[in-house]
């Protein structure tokens, strides 16, 4: 019967981590969709996709901890349920009561989600993918480092290999990517590397994430103020300044209430069967999975320039991550 419990665990942690990095690339393509000024005119801004993604995201978690707390309710109130059933279901309730995510975890989701739209208004699918899960990595290796865990010579090679990718990546030519745009995805990197390592302390994943979407909804409300003022003190109207279409908030509250919302409710779940270590390895499929997209949906070109940077950029990273797996272990933060 152990044997059994322990195989299903295995499965649903599998099952919840596919999930997940299947919505992770989902959102590289939805904004892209959204946002990619390869289009006559792009079908949403980037700071009204970001509200619309936050908020959606926020209202279906919301709606997903309604329904799961009354389910909870019910259990420990219904006369039928057995003494050790409804045992379970108070301890899973006091979980709960202490599960409220942090400011910190929200503060780190807003920085990544803006920072997201906006590098892809200049990035493509496949390039935008492979900064931010590069930057996601090296953001966990410096974090290790602080820490105190020293590299080794193959890990300090492996990183080195890694940053020459970058360089590489951006080197001056037709196939560069915009280095404003790159920045941004970097900072988007690094802020999800940072909510990543939060969610290994996650107790109640549905629930903390559900309490990081909400505490966002004042820097989204704040971010759209700035956003409808801005014309009003500039000179020179900003840059997709307010567009709106039926089909870019489609977009963006599929991102927000699927890809994002449920997406990332679902990797937290799957950070309690995973160590620091399978978590970056697995993140580093994404970049993959987003480049298929952005040619099944975009009709994207690969460029061997990003075929021989993200080669670069994967042999680097494994290397530091996979040859010593002990010096990656990520401790809880404090």
């Amino acid at each position: 019967m152990s044997v059994l419990l322990a195989y299903l665990s295995t499965l649903s942690v599998a099952l919840y981590t596919l999930v997940a990095l299947v919505a992770f690339a989902a959102n590289s393509v939805l904004c892209r969709m959204a946002l990619s000024v390869q289009q006559t005119t792009p079908l949403i801004d980037p700071s009204s996709f970001t509200a619309i993604r936050l908020t959606a995201g926020a209202l279906v978690l919301w709606l997903l901890m309604l329904l799961r707390t009354r389910r909870l309710h019910t259990n420990t109130s219904d006369v039928n349920t057995s003494d050790v059933n409804k045992s379970a279901a108070n301890k899973t309730k006091a979980a709960i009561s202490a599960s409220h995510g942090s400011f910190l975890a929200a503060g780190l989701l807003f920085i990544y989600a803006v920072t997201f739209s906006y590098a892809y208004v200049l990035l493509d699918t496949a390039t935008g993918a492979l900064i931010l899960f590069a930057a996601v990595q090296m953001s966990m290796m410096l974090m290790s480092y602080i820490q105190g865990q020293r590299l080794t010579l193959l890990e300090v090679i492996g990183a080195s290999l890694a940053f020459a990718g970058f360089g590489y990546l951006v080197l001056p030519g037709v196939s560069a990517p915009s280095i404003i745009g790159l920045i941004l995805m970097a900072l988007s990197g690094c802020a999800w590397g940072g909510y990543t390592l939060l969610g290994k302390q996650s107790r109640k994943p549905l629930f903390d994430t559900g309490y990081n979407f909400i505490r966002t909804l004042p820097l989204v409300a704040a971010m759209i103020g700035v956003v409808w003022l801005l014309p009003l003190f500039s000179v020179v109207e900003p840059i997709n300044h307010l567009i709106l279409s039926p089909a870019g908030i489609l977009l963006a509250v599929l991102s927000g209430g699927l890809a994002s919302g449920v997406g990332y409710a679902l990797w937290y779940q799957a950070l309690r069967g995973l160590t620091a270590t399978h978590a970056a390895v697995l993140q580093l499929t994404v970049p993959v999975i987003a480049a298929f997209g952005g040619v099944l949906f975009l009709d994207e070109v690969i460029s061997i320039h990003l075929s021989i940077s993200a080669s670069i950029i994967f042999l680097g990273i494994g290397l530091v991550i996979l040859v010593k797996p002990k010096s990656v272990t990520i401790n809880k933060l404090t």
